[in-house]
């Protein structure tokens, strides 16, 4: 049955109350005749990247149940997950899926899925996340709301070419979740757990052994990446701070020029261009380095 609609932009977003913990993912599809197609989904124990990763996922996989071989613009507000698809992927692949440290890739399974389904008619755009861009806003609440526990009402005018064919098959429909039309609209308007503030023990206690591990797990990764760069000396831009830390780049950028995080000193250290670089130091090394100063 030929698809007489096209694709035009995918709009891309994952959301996670805390870094670990319940995440959500969201996707708008825009086609050339106006229409709109919504996807997401939840998981109950993730990252911020994986949300982000999964989301991308989930576009990719409708554009190839589709056969579309026009070009299609995908947009997204997580520079970690453009640029990890459209430039590491590469020398992770070369290298075995490790890194230049010689250490294997965080979230491999989701890189390899996103390699085998990305392709030459896909373009990759980043937009500024939270800067009144409808696409990008939308997939925000939709992710959001996944995260939350609370489905929202999803436009899901299905595809023509989906409709009756096998093609539905592909995009594994365990992943496009529509909401239950008789539920309430999800309250929105709550305020997502910063990665900084810890979850409330009650919350904590009432999830299975096995999702507060892998939460554990998923945190350990992500203060790796943090020691690593902070070792390392790298000057990472406000939006992969916001990742690391899983906030958005406006709660970074509002804190001042120090600030501390978790274990780490977070200082502005430039500007280049329109972008402001950071830097990590270690607390402990911080203390070390103030008392040698004042001992000498």
């Amino acid at each position: 049955m030929p698809f007489s609609r096209k694709i035009k932009t995918l709009y891309t977003d994952g959301a996670c109350r805390g870094n670990p913990g319940p995440g959500g993912w969201g996707v708008v599809v825009y086609f050339n005749d106006g229409s709109v197609y919504e996807m997401g989904d939840a998981d109950p124990a993730t990252t911020n990247n994986r949300m982000e990763m999964q989301a991308a996922i989930g576009a990719l996989k409708l554009v190839t149940a589709t056969g579309q071989q026009e070009p299609v613009t995908l947009y997204t507000d997580s520079e970690y997950l453009r640029n990890g698809i459209t430039k590491w992927v590469k020398g992770w692949k070369k290298k075995g899926w490790k890194t230049s440290e010689g250490k294997p890739v965080l979230n491999k399974d989701l890189w390899e899925i996103l390699d085998e389904l990305n392709s030459q008619h896909i373009e990759w755009r980043y937009v500024r996340g939270h800067a009144g861009n409808e696409g990008n806003e939308r997939c925000d609440e939709i992710a959001r709301a996944f995260a939350l526990g609370r489905p929202p009402d999803l436009q899901q005018t299905q595809p023509d070419a989906l409709i009756g064919s096998q093609a539905t098959d592909s995009i594994d429909r365990e992943t496009i979740q529509s909401s239950d039309v008789s539920s309430d609209p999800p309250n929105l308007g709550l305020v997502m757990v910063d990665s900084t503030t810890p979850p409330s023990l009650d919350s904590l206690d009432n999830l299975p052994r096995e999702v507060r591990v892998a939460q554990l797990r998923n945190l350990i990764e992500t203060l790796h990446v943090a020691d690593e760069i902070a070792a390392k000396g790298y000057l990472i831009t406000s939006s992969e701070l916001a990742d690391l830390m899983d906030v958005n780049a406006s709660a970074v950028t509002s804190r001042g020029d120090n600030w501390g995080w978790r274990n780490w000193v977070v200082s502005r250290v430039r500007r280049e261009g329109n972008q402001i670089l950071w830097q990590l130091e270690r607390v402990d090394e911080v203390n070390s380095n103030f008392e040698a100063s004042a001992n000498s």
